[in-house]
């Protein structure tokens, strides 16, 4: 009789401790972005890529855009933004359904378009077609960025006159503004010989984005010499739009009367020049770092960047961090809409798939 009154008790008390299935289901996990992810409470992001935390990190993105963009026009209404890459992000995946989407209007509203590198020509190899996969899961979202009023530039990577011309048809067959370029990232330091003049070139004044047909970028410009040559310089071409780098050489930026040298193209017609900024990494030699910093110290600083040991992804939903990128009047945004640059192009957007999956996420666009 005691015995199964204990039994009992027991029982009793067991039953109470036990968590309730429902709260146990939504403790385990979550779907972002279409994909379950364990939760651990307070669990914070890992430097690897990998993460145990909650966090929807398209969305992050997303915000961090907004955010850039409405600073920006907070000191000059006209001022435009434009990612690089990053067009999964135009839209977003149920979280009750993976097989379904939505644009993302909110962000959409935010960005004046979007520059896609490598869509038909030079991913993975330069002056080769883009595999088939890469351009088949991209080109159906630039069309979306396209219909929905975005300006599409597509930047592949070519450099004989055969694929350059080859890339360049593709992209006006679909109504996008064309950069071929014979090198990548900061090896992007001159003007391409071919063609000898820009596709679409215009005695025009160009005020807008909706008037650009062609566009220059240089993504390291010390080689042209001290910062009036290099504005020099650019000002011998009919681009529509230029997009440098704010610093020239060894953390200097370029003064505000080479940004105004350079709205000018050589036929005398007014042209926009952007700049370009990367959002989601840091480097060691960039103007706002500071001598102890390292991986993990601060804490957003995760992971060296693939093939540059001074360059690493950075948490790009820190407050510090985007305090650093468009906080106040010291900040990157700040800087670059007082230089009297018209509008930026944002490196570093595909950087979610990092943090998503780790390098090999990352790689697989």
């Amino acid at each position: 009789m005691m015995c199964g009154i204990r039994f009992a008790l027991l029982f009793l008390i067991l039953l109470l401790l036990a968590p309730d299935p429902a709260e146990a289901q939504q403790r385990s996990g979550v779907r972002a972005q279409g994909r379950e992810i364990i939760q651990e409470q307070n669990a914070a992001p890992t430097t690897s890529g990998a993460t145990s935390q909650v966090l929807d990190f398209r969305e992050e993105m997303r915000r961090f855009v907004q955010s850039i963009g409405k600073f920006a026009r907070g000191h000059r209404p006209d001022f435009m933004v434009i990612p690089e890459n990053g067009l999964e992000l135009l839209v977003k995946i149920d979280p009750s359904d993976p097989d379904v989407r939505h644009l993302a209007r909110t962000y959409m509203r935010s960005i004046n378009g979007i520059v896609q590198d490598g869509l038909f020509y030079g991913v993975p190899e330069l002056d080769k077609p883009t595999e088939e996969k890469r351009r088949e899961s991209l080109l159906p979202l630039a069309r979306i960025a396209k219909k929905a009023g975005l300006k599409v530039l597509v930047k592949d990577y070519v450099k004989t006159p055969r694929t350059v011309d080859a890339a360049r048809r593709q992209a006006a067959k679909e109504g996008f503004i064309f950069f071929g370029s014979p090198s990548r990232g900061l090896d992007m330091a001159t003007v391409p010989t071919y063609p000898r003049r820009p596709y679409g070139e215009s005695a025009n004044s160009v005020v807008s984005l909706k008037s650009v047909n062609n566009y220059l970028m240089i993504r390291e410009s010390s080689g042209f010499g001290r910062v009036d040559e290099f504005a020099l310089k650019m000002h011998e071409n009919n681009f529509d739009l230029v997009v440098v780098n704010i610093f020239h050489s060894l953390g200097k930026p370029l003064s505000r009367q080479a940004v105004e040298t350079l709205k000018y193209k050589k036929l005398g017609a007014k042209r926009l020049v952007f700049a370009y900024v990367d959002i989601a990494s840091a480097a060691s030699d960039d103007f706002f770092w500071k001598d102890h910093w390292r991986e993990g110290s601060p804490g957003w600083i995760s992971a060296a960047v693939p093939g540059n040991p001074d360059r690493y992804f950075v948490q790009y939903w820190h407050p510090e961090w985007r305090q650093i990128i468009s906080g106040d009047a010291n900040s990157y945004i700040y800087g670059v809409v007082r230089q009297g640059f018209d509008g930026v192009i944002l490196g570093g957007m595909d950087t979610f798939r990092y943090f998503e999956g780790g390098l090999d996420a990352l790689a697989q666009q």
